[in-house]
């Protein structure tokens, strides 16, 4: 397997698919590169380098107890990036991995990032607060971390057979490959890591990051994610950003990147041509 082991001694797993500009892929929670599957073959096929990075804690990547927070993602998709000398890439993210891009480009990337894609994002933040009124209660993500400890392999299988992909909204087609490789992918990972992420991708504030990205990015989310409520994620992200370019999709879920993986990719692609 290709690794890399950061200065804290965690050995982070990474595909590298070919040769030209490199894309470099961010999974979401609770996930692994594997979810880019669609995306990272698109690319590599028009002449893309491609690269999928499991988070620490996720995947092949080591099952460590600490270091489960958007500072640890983001630094040790930077030990990628150093160790495979990547220059002109573009960071592609999808909901918690939107939040490891932001910080990553906010606090790694200069010199070496040309674009980022935000779909279906966490940042700015997404727990409710006096300065985020419009936010989700805390109670919400107290219930996944008790759902997670009390039975991770039934949690895992309602999330990716309803809200994710959309599958409970009337008139779905049901994919039961995705919901089995959602959970195959869920399975895979540390229990702590997933536990602590909650808290990750929840309540980390990402806004001064977002405002400090000068790099040109591409907002993408459905409008019916019902994960990241796009209201306080994509329509946040363009007002904060300084070269953003929005693209929200009428009836898309948050799990778009596969079910509507003909229209992202083909979107992806114009963005980073153009």
């Amino acid at each position: 397997m290709s690794t890399v082991t950061t200065g804290d001694g965690v050995q982070i797993f990474y595909k590298d698919w070919g040769h030209g500009q490199p894309v470099v892929f961010h999974h979401g929670w609770p996930l692994s590169a594997d979810d880019w599957d669609s995306q990272m073959l698109f690319f590599v096929q028009r002449g893309y380098r491609v690269i999928g990075i499991d988070r620490r804690g996720h995947g092949r990547s080591s099952q460590v107890s600490d270091g489960h927070d958007m500072d640890h993602y983001a630094a040790d998709a930077a030990a990628v990036v150093e160790h495979l000398d990547l220059h002109d890439a573009v960071h592609i993210g999808h909901s918690t991995g939107g939040g490891e891009v932001t910080r990553y480009v906010a606090r790694h990337g200069k010199g070496r990032v040309a674009k980022a894609v935000l779909m279906s994002a966490v940042p700015p933040i997404m727990v409710k607060s006096p300065n985020n009124p419009d936010g989700l209660p805390i109670e919400l993500f107290d219930g996944f971390r008790k759902s997670l400890a009390a039975n991770r392999a039934q949690f895992y299988r309602d999330i990716a057979a309803n809200p994710f992909y959309g599958f409970n909204r009337p008139g779905a087609t049901r994919l039961d490959g995705a919901i089995e490789n959602w959970w195959r992918q869920g399975m895979m990972g540390g229990a702590k890591a997933h536990y602590d992420g909650i808290k990750a991708f929840s309540e980390t504030d990402l806004t001064q990051d977002l405002r400090s990205i000068e790099v040109p990015t591409l907002v993408m989310q459905g409008d019916d994610d019902q994960i990241v409520p796009y209201k306080g994620a994509a329509l946040l992200q363009v007002k904060l950003l300084k070269n953003a370019t929005l693209k929200l999709y009428p009836g898309f879920p948050h799990g778009m990147l596969t079910t509507q993986a003909d229209t992202i990719n083909q979107d992806l692609l114009a963005f980073i041509k153009g």
